[in-house]
């Protein structure tokens, strides 16, 4: 089974890096956190890019 990216959103602070980053993966709710709208809208090596980057530590791959 593949693997496949979610947004912890208890956790998301909202900064939109990862929206920024990778709009074609993650977009933002009406609450002003992220969560994951495509998770085949990228490579994982851009996600885990972005899964790196992010300062909040809340998008994870789940198997």
């Amino acid at each position: 089974m593949a693997k496949e990216v979610y947004v912890d959103e208890n956790e998301c602070t909202g900064c939109e890096l990862c929206v920024d980053s990778l709009p074609e993966v993650f977009e933002m709710t009406s609450d002003g956190v992220s969560r994951v709208h495509d998770p085949k809208g990228a490579p994982a090596e851009k996600i885990q890019e972005v899964i790196d980057s992010c300062p909040a530590e809340c998008i994870h791959w789940k198997e």
